[in-house]
């Protein structure tokens, strides 16, 4: 079985759990749904795409949002909202829906300034003290393949309701070299695809998160 265009969501969710991957992606036994958190997470990044992109303003609700994004809308160059790229195997650009692509991600909020690109990542949750940048790094890569005069990338994920914004940035030079990590991770999820074999890894879902209702580690996460 080929591997299916991944995102850094699914590739995610194989390393937590193979078998969770199964349900989702291959098997689709556990169909998505949306959540009442993943609706409003939605609803977030609707309003603040309609006001940088449109001018639209914040709705009364997010208002908490409003000093926020300010600043963003003021950011030098070319403004590009829920961009959709892909890549191809050979990790050349190619349009997201393309039939080679072969990875997708949406960077929320992009600006490119000649060599200089801004990216940010709207969060939704009340405390950013896990906060992840490993969707960053990956974005930055396939934003250094898309706009290949861009040579710097200064990154940050925007906490709107927590009030905070972790920074990051990236060299064109350095960063490149970090794509033998994720191949090494579509790699073992290429084999287990080829294999069949999808083995269960209990981790902190498993107590109440977790979908998989059949899986003999649900409801008994360490967590």
């Amino acid at each position: 079985m080929a591997l299916p265009a991944w995102s850094y969501s699914s590739i995610s969710t194989y390393i937590q759990c193979p078998r969770k991957y199964q349900a989702e992606k291959v098997t689709k036994e556990v169909p998505y749904q949306d959540t009442e958190a993943t609706l409003y997470g939605k609803a977030v990044h609707l309003a603040a795409e309609e006001f940088i992109r449109d001018g639209k303003p914040v709705p009364d609700k997010f208002a908490f949002m409003r000093e926020l994004l300010e600043p963003v809308s003021k950011y030098a160059g070319k403004h590009l909202c829920e961009y959709r790229l892909g890549l191809t195997r050979d990790l050349e650009p190619c349009e997201f829906f393309s039939k080679d692509v072969w990875w997708r991600g949406i960077p929320d909020f992009l600006a490119l300034d000649g060599e200089t690109a801004t990216m940010i990542d709207y969060k939704t949750g009340k405390s950013s003290k896990y906060a992840d940048t490993k969707q960053l790094d990956l974005l930055a890569l396939a934003i250094f393949k898309h706009f290949p005069e861009v040579k710097k990338i200064k990154a940050g994920l925007l906490f709107v309701i927590a009030n905070d914004f972790i920074k990051t940035k990236y060299e064109k030079v350095e960063h490149e070299k970090t794509w033998v990590n994720w191949l090494q991770d579509t790699a073992r999820l290429e084999k287990a695809l080829e294999l069949g074999v999808w083995n269960p890894k209990p981790n902190f879902s498993c107590k109440g998160w977790c979908s998989v209702k059949d899986c003999i580690h649900n409801g008994k996460g360490s967590f």
